[in-house]
């Protein structure tokens, strides 16, 4: 319903593109960037990055009003995924390499539209929008973004923009693995049961509160000091990994339709047998070797050889009556308007741990780094005074 609805307002006749905004801006922005890979210290503040331009006729300009950071955004800091990412960039290979400095990084963004591409009709100047931007793409830890419309969301009513920042890329990254992926939804999800590895992190948070508003009995996996928070926030059994091992407590439960994993690495060794056999049970994982291959081997052998991969654990597993996945984040406006809704209608809400000022950003990636999240972590670049 709300992708027709998208669909029909972009459908309608006339154009509405703002001037004012491209006629009287200045030419640079404050922001925070990196000009090579490293640790924290490649950090820089800068008032003189480049201001961002309207090159497509369907993008916009987002003024940044609050900003959040994920696992993702200290992984790009270090170089990881820059093959692939170089390749999304410039599919034509036509830029020097180390073209992508100076770079912005930050993959949420919480802001008002400033500016529209000329075939932009589902937004208009002022619109109070959120999104998931994606990692090849100039990021959030800046005074503007520009963006594709078909990545941007109207922000939900009900929300701050401190709080809509801390959702767009973890709900996006759980709909492409849920739904795109692991085949549940509002339609199918009732009674069905969920274990989600690592439950109280972003994704994590997120992904238990949209199988719960769907009917599904969740199983998360956590420490003893996160069970208060992913039960207020609908699981139905939790497991303590700190308690022994996590998979002998899990063997005592009933046997689950999906499983998200977040923590990757040993798991993947026996949480398969934790799947209902020949029911069209799956499980998928997001930690996956995909950009650690590009990196290593370059884009073709690394595509080949994250091929070759996944294609020997499908068939292992499927003789086994299993299905096994690997999930990806996937940018998309209309995912983010079903989450609005959700958020709106009080089935979703932001799970915030700490929010930083935009002179704190260095602090941000230090508390990233650490782990152990218990939600996300938010960056105010506009303080929210007429909220």
């Amino acid at each position: 319903m709300l992708m027709c609805r998208r669909w029909l307002v972009c459908s309608l006749k006339g154009q509405y593109r703002s001037l004012s905004f491209s006629a009287s801006r200045r030419s640079v922005m404050p922001a925070w960037v990196i000009d090579k890979y490293g640790k924290n210290e490649v950090l820089r503040f800068t008032k003189n990055a480049a201001l961002p331009i309207i090159h497509y006729p369907n993008e916009v300009i987002v003024k940044v009003h609050a900003a959040g950071l994920n696992p993702i955004d200290i992984s790009m800091r270090g170089g990881y995924g820059a093959a692939t990412m170089a390749m999304k960039r410039d599919p034509l290979n036509m830029n020097q390499s180390g073209s992508e400095f100076p770079l912005i990084l930050g993959r949420d963004v919480s802001g008002e539209i400033m500016e529209c591409g000329l075939d932009v009709n589902y937004f208009k100047p002022g619109d109070q929008v959120w999104a998931a931007i994606p990692p090849w793409k100039q990021g959030s830890l800046a005074e503007f973004v520009v963006l594709s419309a078909n990545e941007v969301s109207h922000k939900p009513k009900s929300l701050r923009h401190v709080e809509a920042a801390s959702i767009p890329y973890v709900a996006a990254t759980a709909w492409s693995v849920i739904v795109n992926t692991g085949g549940l939804n509002k339609d199918n999800g009732s009674k069905k049961r969920v274990l989600i590895l690592g439950g109280s992190g972003g994704v994590g948070t997120l992904a238990i509160q949209m199988v719960k508003a769907w009917g599904a009995h969740v199983t998360v996996t956590c420490s003893q000091n996160a069970e208060r928070l992913v039960r207020d926030l609908g699981a139905d059994d939790v497991v303590d990994y700190t308690a022994g091992p996590v998979e002998k407590q899990l063997q005592t439960l009933q046997k689950f339709d999906l499983i998200l994993d977040n923590i990757g690495g040993e798991t993947e060794k026996w949480a398969l047998d934790l799947l209902k056999p020949w029911n069209g049970a799956k499980y998928v994982t997001l930690v996956t070797p995909f950009l650690h291959n590009t990196d290593r081997l370059g884009l073709a052998d690394g595509m080949m050889q994250s091929g070759v991969t996944i294609g020997c654990k499908v068939l292992k597993h499927l003789r086994k009556g299993v299905h096994y996945r690997w999930g990806f984040f996937a940018p998309s406006g209309p995912t983010l308007d079903e989450i609005s809704e959700m958020v709106d209608a009080g089935k979703v809400r932001p799970v915030v741990e700490e929010v930083f000022s935009f002179a704190q950003v260095p602090q941000v990636f230090q508390k990233v780094e650490q782990g152990h999240a218990r939600g996300k972590t938010v960056v105010s670049v506009i303080e929210d005074q007429k909220e």
